[in-house]
Order: C-alpha cells, then structure tokens, then sequence
C-alpha cells in the first residue's frame, strides 16, 4: 500500500510540473488541490472506525480548508512586497500557526 501512495504523490508532482510548463499554468494551482490524499485517508478512517469517527474527520477535514486559505491570502498580498521565498516561508508559517490554532481548538472543542 505504501509504494501505491509514493506513486500517486510522485503522479501528482508530474502533472503540476506539465501544467506550470503549459499555456494553462493556473491548473497547476488546482491541481495539489485534487483530493487525493483525502481519499486515501478518507478511505483508510472510513474502513478502520467507527462511522461516527468518519463524520467527525469529515467535519475536521472541512476546517483544514482555513489553513489553506490563510496561506494562499498571505502568499498573494506579500509575494510584491518580499519577493518569492520570503512569501512562500511566510506563508508556509501562517499555515502553520492556522493549523496548530485549529488543532488546538478542536482538541478544547472535543474533550
């Protein structure tokens, strides 16, 4: 099972590599996107729990989008200002500090 997950993810840095090097970079923006991931862990709480632990990582699952967010909206209005790596670093720790905050909160939230 694990060489079929290094095979999907190295698939999935393939197809972001021929989008930015196409007419349609943008697609490679989406593509990381694709659930893929998701699906495999999706499938794995799904089979290995009960049904209501998969509708709570469903639930969390939905609020990890927000770390996202916060990530892509700081690479975006700071990329002008500190240039490409200092954008993406920044950005990068937003996520980490969005991520660790929501954790953080739905550990409170659970107990």
């Amino acid at each position: 099972m694990i060489w079929l997950k290094m095979l999907i993810g190295a698939l999935m840095v393939l197809i972001i590599q021929l989008f930015a090097q196409s007419r349609f970079f943008y697609l490679a923006a989406l593509a990381p996107l694709f659930p893929t991931f998701t699906l495999i862990s999706h499938f794995l709480v799904s089979t290995q729990r009960s049904a209501a632990d998969f509708k709570v990582a469903l639930i969390f699952s939905m609020l990890g989008v927000v770390p996202h967010l916060i990530y892509t909206l700081i690479v975006f209005f700071s990329f002008s200002h500190l240039g490409l790596y200092k954008a993406l670093l920044l950005g990068a720790l937003g996520w980490l500090l969005a991520a660790a905050v929501l954790v953080m909160t739905w550990q409170h939230l659970q107990i």
